[in-house]
């Protein structure tokens, strides 16, 4: 679509070549009843980013200087509302440091309203995706992809806000299969509450019950955030979303998933998102731990990511592969969940961003761990200094024969690459491709081990069973294992 066309088609918005000092509006990318949003180049530091404008279309046009004016002298106090807010949330995002959350790099006020320069992200918001690739979704998909969106959720309300928006409208797939969660609607909000529209300014079947009574915020809280992505899920799942919770409090219609009977898809997911979507506060998971571990799902921790530019590390799910490896060097740990389902292995593999500075080999294997995220190419597993042959005028030919006989052969020693934490329980004994290893469970059930490329036989023996795994590490990460009984 070309830049008039844009720009034709989301009415007031900015020309392109406008400009805000380095910042020049390139095209519209996006527009609803509440803001546009611009590509712009910023010159001064080189980069593509992305312009968010506060330009709630039912109450202001803009002017031919550029600047909003209103529609109306009633519609003053609804505005300033919205704009409060939406400096508000730029604020708050500003805050925050979180590979899958929206991050802004500075806001201001113009043209009688506000505007946030963040991120630019490519890809695609996931009610496009859905709508455009339904056969991509699958429980697999969901499971690599919702990690990172819980951690987005649990930074938020470990800092004590709420998202209160959450919807598929909300949530960008990157074209590295990550998601972001994008802004919080907080002026959209603010704007209905003022003006008496808080009904239509809510998302249908995206708003738990408590959201339709502003004059007791003091009911909301995570399992709020919760019931929006309980219908997120729900909505991936069936393809629509549940049923209106003001609806529901009256007759409710909603039929249970595990009810369904829904190819594909675990009873523990559809449990989850079955209890999430309680039309009651109190029968909804109350944190965002508490979801995960009912969908037996990490979630990925603030600390494994901050190190990282872009969005990098994903939960993957891991079928038994074939025999092949990949080398990859250096690892970052994943934190460890507190729930791993009998019989599943999961591994959490890093992307590029986490490799920085490294080119493939040229005898690389293709890597047996099926993801979604490129991986990294290295030249090496070892950091021990590699040994060369120089040629010397001086040194012997036998000499320089023996010195690049020895280079050849001399051994390179492989730094263990994945973190394996295996699930035992109290008396049992572990044993790796026949040897045994000296190791018990800590407290938390798992006991550690850190492996090189290769496969590996993982076999528990104890308490009258024997409890056998197979698995070939191809790449960094961190696995989680829980045996099946043989």
């Amino acid at each position: 679509m070309t830049d008039h066309d844009n720009n034709r088609s989301v009415p007031n918005a900015l020309p392109p070549g406008y400009r805000f000092n380095e910042f020049e509006i390139l095209e519209v990318i996006g527009g609803g009843g509440f803001g546009i949003v611009y590509r712009a180049k910023d010159h001064q530091l080189e980069r593509t980013i992305a312009i968010k404008e506060f330009m709630p279309s039912s109450l202001a046009v803009r002017n031919d200087d550029m600047t909003l004016v209103l529609r109306s002298e009633r519609f003053s106090k609804a505005f300033t509302a919205g704009l409060n807010s939406f400096i508000q949330e730029a604020r708050l995002l500003a805050r925050f440091n979180h590979p899958n959350l929206l991050h802004v790099l500075r806001f201001w006020v113009q043209n009688d309203t506000a505007y946030m320069g963040t991120v630019f992200y490519s890809g695609t918001t996931l009610s496009r995706l859905r709508e455009k690739n339904p056969m991509l979704i699958n429980e697999a998909w969901i499971r690599r992809m919702l990690p990172m969106l819980l951690g987005a959720i649990k930074t938020i309300h470990d800092e004590g806000y709420l998202h209160r928006d959450i919807s598929l409208d909300n949530i960008q797939i990157q074209d590295n299969g990550l998601p972001v969660l994008l802004d919080f609607g907080s002026a959209r909000r603010s704007i209905g509450s003022v003006s008496d529209e808080t009904e239509t300014m809510l998302r249908p079947g995206y708003a738990p019950i408590e959201q339709y009574t502003d004059d007791n915020e003091s009911e909301q809280g995570p399992w709020t955030d919760i019931y929006a992505l309980g219908a997120v899920l729900h909505t991936l799942i069936i393809g629509s979303p549940p049923p209106v919770s003001v609806v529901r409090s009256i007759q409710d219609t909603y039929v249970p998933l595990t009810q369904r009977g829904i190819p594909g898809y675990s009873p523990t997911l559809l449990q989850a998102i079955d209890r999430a979507l309680a039309l009651k506060m109190e029968d909804r998971p109350q944190t965002v731990d508490e979801f995960a571990a009912l969908m037996e799902m990490p979630v990925a921790g603030l600390d494994d990511v901050m190190s990282v530019k872009q969005p990098g590390t994903m939960l993957v799910p891991v079928e038994e592969p074939a025999e092949k490896t990949d080398v990859l060097s250096r690892v970052k740990r994943y934190k460890l969940p507190g729930l791993v389902a009998a019989g599943v292995i999961v591994g959490v593999v890093a992307g590029a961003m986490l490799f920085g500075g490294s080119s493939a080999p040229e005898n690389a294997q293709t890597q047996t761990v099926s993801t979604p995220v490129q991986q990294p190419n290295t030249p090496s597993v070892s950091d021990a200094p590699r040994q060369t042959v120089q040629d010397t005028s001086t040194a012997p030919a036998a000499s320089q024969t023996s010195q690049a006989q020895s280079a050849s052969t001399a051994p390179v020693t492989q730094e263990p690459i994945a973190q394996i934490f295996v699930r035992m329980n109290e008396g049992e004994k572990l044993t790796l491709n026949g040897e045994a290893q000296s190791v018990s469970p800590a407290t938390n059930g798992f006991a550690s081990l850190k492996l090189q490329p290769g496969r590996y036989k993982l076999v528990l023996q104890g308490n009258g069973q024997s409890r056998t795994q197979t698995i070939t590490i191809a790449q960094p990460g961190t696995w989680l294992i829980n045996p099946q009984a043989q």
